[in-house]
């Protein structure tokens, strides 16, 4: 989040009461200037429909935050339970994905709160928010590790390197590239970085359009199998497409930084058209993955792990070359966005730990507040601990199936629709047969199948 100026904040606050603690003054809290276990107000900015907490650049930036690892391995899920189990899955959850958003920023607005862990501390007790940020921290390094392990990907189709070549590569990449990206502080500055990569992946697709254009449709393809799939697979497939689908969506652990980001004040109205524009680019290019990516390499063995590997007969071609560097650029533009969640969740745990507020002054060391120095420690040890994931597993589908079913459920579906049950509960014509309560217990109901039910199926699958 943009660091935010003291001096800046006291000055808004009116000239009448100079001494009141500008947090209780100010919409969006003058946090300390170091921590990021909250949301630093932002500052103003003018001019541009592109520019800092506009609604364009919130829009791509959660976009972003969504489209990374999922979509590369969206054919090889349609490619076994079919086009039409796949694009009801896409369009049911681009609804849910957008509720979730809304309730999110609802609680983020209503509390005055910018982060999962001060939410669920408001509205809960630090208990629930120590177990969601755990589930956070899960959900962010398992997503992050499935960045690297692209990006291994991408080293081995581009160069045909061996093994180890690949696992020396990834630990180049997290040591020089991701881990200066864990310590900037703010998310929204990269708006622009965010924007060429979804173009990049839209360039992916073009690339699977012309490999199919000019070899045409796969060999092992029939009407029957590509719109319900071979009918061979069990039901954890149809499980575990599911769970990758809510894996490829899940950008809700962004939305509460993000909505207070928004100029000049963060509002629900503003947010909703945020998740709008969101849901419907991710369901475009979630969609046209799905669909030419199973029309131009088939079923079975010929559908690889991810586009990445699909597309190794053609790693010399120049237009290709060019589109797999530039996923490797778009997954790595996604690793700031899934390192900030954990940043969050520690300065949070630290705060309580020291019994510091919010608000308090910290005590400062060798120019940095003790804080900020705590924060940049945790950083790098979350790149290191990611590094070693990725050079251990090197199956996507296998992490991303079990991510997507024990931590995005949770943090998609359950934690917001407890939040806004909580809400819900303060008014005082709450009742439980209201059709918005009825509605927040389908999500926390639909939330814990996957997160039981979901996370069994990715370990059968993985076994």
């Amino acid at each position: 989040m943009a660091a935010f100026d003291v001096e800046q904040c006291r000055q808004q606050v009116t000239s009448e009461d100079t001494s009141t603690d500008c947090s209780s003054n100010l919409d969006q809290g003058c946090h300390n200037k170091d921590s990021v276990s909250s949301l630093d107000s932002p500052q103003k900015s003018t001019g541009g429909i592109f520019r800092s907490g506009g609604t364009a650049p919130t829009a791509v930036c959660l976009s972003k935050a969504a489209i990374g690892a999922g979509v590369l391995s969206m054919s090889a899920h349609a490619a076994e339970v079919g086009l039409v189990f796949q694009l009801l899955g896409l369009l049911a959850g681009a609804a849910l994905t957008l509720v979730s958003i809304q309730m999110i920023a609802r609680a983020s607005v209503q509390t005055q709160r910018w982060s999962y862990e001060d939410i669920g501390e408001e509205l809960f007790h630090p208990a629930m928010s120590m177990l969601t940020g755990f589930m956070n921290v899960c959900n962010c390094l398992g997503s992050a590790a499935g960045y690297l392990i692209i990006c291994g990907q991408v080293f081995q189709v581009v160069s045909g390197a061996s093994s180890s070549m690949r696992q020396l590569f990834v630990v180049l990449v997290g040591v020089l590239i991701c881990g200066p990206l864990a310590l900037a502080r703010h998310v929204s500055f990269m708006r622009h970085l965010a924007a060429w990569s979804v173009g990049f992946l839209m360039l992916l697709v073009l690339v699977v359009v012309i490999f199919l254009g000019e070899n045409g449709t796969d060999e092992t393809l029939t009407p029957t199998n590509f719109w319900f799939g071979s009918g061979a697979v069990s039901i954890f497939a149809y499980m575990n497409s599911a769970n990758n689908i809510v894996f490829a969506y899940n950008n809700q652990f962004n939305v509460p930084q993000l909505t207070g980001e928004l100029t000049p004040e963060p509002t629900v109205k503003r947010m909703s058209m945020v998740g709008i524009i969101t849901v419907i680019l991710c369901f475009l290019l979630f969609a046209s993955v799905s669909v030419f990516g199973v029309l131009a390499f088939g079923v079975g063995d010929n559908q690889q792990d991810s586009l990445v590997l699909d597309l190794r007969p053609m790693g010399r071609n120049p237009l290709v070359l060019l589109s797999l560097l530039g996923v490797m650029l778009s997954v790595l533009t996604c690793f700031q966005f899934h390192v900030y969640p954990i940043r969050q969740f520690c300065g949070f745990a630290e705060r309580k730990l020291r019994g510091r507020a919010v608000e308090e002054a910290d005590v400062e060391w060798k120019g940095r507040t003790v804080s900020r120095w705590i924060d940049m420690a945790v950083s790098l040890t979350s790149v290191a601990i990611v590094i070693v994931i990725a050079v251990v597993v090197t199956s996507l589908k296998t992490i991303l199936d079990f991510i997507g079913a024990f931590a995005s459920a949770w943090i998609s579906f359950v934690v917001p629709a407890l939040w806004q049950l909580q809400l819900l509960r303060r008014r005082e014509d709450f009742s439980w047969v209201h059709y918005k309560t009825l509605g927040c217990l389908a999500l926390l109901g639909l939330g814990l199948f996957f997160f039981v039910f979901g996370t069994y199926s990715a370990i059968i699958a993985a076994e």
